[in-house]
Parts: structure tokens; C-alpha cells; sequence
């Protein structure tokens, strides 16, 4: 199977500075790749390399086989890369549909088609899971995890075959993050869409991964299937995972 996204040896400069160096790794449809690494692992610089913020220095990026050059994100975009940052930049006094549609709201004439839009609103957000019984009502008024599913069914709905969540469920409390890891696994069931699942948090990694990559100081230093990864044991492959499993010995040896 062709992937639909590979990254074949690309790096990123910045002057001096190496934010990534040599990745390689691939995505595939219907797939959701967990994407592991601390804070300044470059899982940032990779983000913005996809999404058409940056340029890679070196390296290939392939969409579906073929080598891709965005200049921008509308390129990206244009391409079907969709991307879910976590300040999901979603206005909290304006309503669901018009957080949904904002800057592609569907006209009749020289008038807004709110009926249609707050129909399509409805529907999108049914498809994963949430019951949106007045679309109308201030976005601010909704749970972060259903904010968050809206802006996942937005991307998907202006045409997304490939999903980048970054840190969808950081500044989340557990319910929350619980209702965005359904919402992400109800993606993966609609069978058409890549998604890369960027996080630090293992478990969650662990339960909706199925291929995933480790980033540290801007290099990969695994990648894989499930198969081919211990899942049980993914923490010594994220950046700082040793250091965690030093100190958590020392703990247990100075206070038991």
C-alpha cells in the first residue's frame, strides 16, 4: 500500500540550529500514526514542515506517492492536509455554525445560508459522536472536548485526507480527554483519512496507535507498527522516558 504521507531523510535548519535531522517515517490511510516525543523534540518544526509553514532543507516529503513542495498552508490545505493545533483558534462568543464554517460560510445571494450551514453542522458533528441540538449556541458553551471534535470535523469536512492532531488532549481534564480519544477512533473508523496523533502521552499513544514514531532532539529513534513495537513499554523511547524510570527509581529506593 502506498503510504499517504512518507518523509524520506528530510531536515530542517534554521541557520546553525538543526531542528530535524534525517526523518524518516511513514502514514498510512486508515491508520492513526502516534507521533511521540517531549518538549523540543521538533515535533513543532515537523508540523509546520507538513502543513506548509516551513520548507524541509533537506529530504523529501511524499503525498500519496508523489513529492510535494508547499510554499504555504493554503497549499497544504488545497492538498488535503489538515491540521488541529491545540489552540484550536475557535471564536467563544460567536455560535457552533459560524465556528464551523468561519471563513467559508455558504451564501444564498448576498445572505448567509444559515439553515443549510447549521444542517451540515449538525450532521458533521453527528458523524462523530456529538449531538449538536442547537447549533446556534456560543461555541464557549461547549465542553473543550467537543470544541475540539468540532474543529476535527471541520478539517474533515473542507476536505482533509490527511488529519494532524497536535496535543488534542493536553489542557484537558480526563472526561474531556476520554471524549476526544472516542472522537479520534470514530476518525480512523470512517477508513479514508491518514491521521498523525502528536502527543507526550504514552497511554494514549498505546490505546489508538497503530504505527508509531519517536522523536528526540530532532531525530527519530524508532519507528513502526504495533507489531513491531513493544507497546507495553513505550516511555524508554520518548525523550526524557529514561530519565522518568531513573527518577521513579530513586523514589521508590529512598522512600521505601
Amino acid at each position: 500500500m502506498t503510504p499517504s504521507i512518507e518523509f524520506k531523510g528530510v531536515s530542517k535548519f534554521f541557520g546553525n540550529i538543526i531542528a530535524l535531522k534525517d526523518i524518516s517515517f511513514k502514514v498510512f490511510k486508515g491508520e492513526i500514526t502516534a507521533l511521540l516525543g517531549d518538549n523540543g523534540a521538533g515535533k513543532s518544526t515537523l508540523i509546520k514542515l507538513l502543513s506548509g509553514v516551513h520548507i524541509p532543507s533537506e529530504g523529501e516529503i511524499l503525498l500519496n506517492g508523489k513529492v510535494v513542495n508547499f510554499k504555504s498552508p493554503r497549499q497544504a490545505v488545497t492538498a488535503g492536509i489538515g491540521t488541529v493545533y491545540q489552540d484550536l483558534a475557535l471564536q467563544s462568543l460567536m455560535s457552533v455554525t459560524r465556528n464551523f464554517f468561519l471563513g467559508r460560510e455558504i451564501t444564498k445571494g448576498i445572505f448567509l445560508d444559515m439553515s443549510l450551514m447549521n444542517d451540515i453542522t449538525r450532521k458533521e458533528m453527528a458523524k462523530l459522536g456529538i449531538d449538536v441540538a442547537d447549533p446556534t449556541q456560543p461555541i464557549g458553551t461547549m465542553s473543550g472536548g467537543q470544541r475540539q471534535t468540532l474543529a476535527i470535523a471541520r478539517a474533515i469536512y473542507f476536505g482533509a485526507n490527511v488529519l494532524i492532531l497536535d496535543e488534542p488532549t493536553s489542557a484537558l481534564g480526563q472526561k474531556q480527554q476520554l471524549e476526544v480519544l472516542r472522537t479520534i477512533k470514530k476518525v480512523k473508523d470512517l477508513g479514508d483519512i491518514a491521521i498523525i496523533f502528536i502527543t507526550h502521552n504514552d497511554m494514549h499513544a498505546k490505546l489508538l496507535g497503530d504505527r508509531f514514531a519517536f522523536l528526540n532532539r530532532g531525530k527519530v529513534l524508532a519507528e513502526g507498527s504495533r507489531d513491531e513495537i513493544d507497546i507495553n513499554n513505550l516511555r524508554p523511547l520518548m525523550a526524557g522516558g529514561e530519565d522518568l524510570d531513573k527518577l521513579e527509581t530513586e523514589f521508590s529506593e529512598r522512600y521505601n
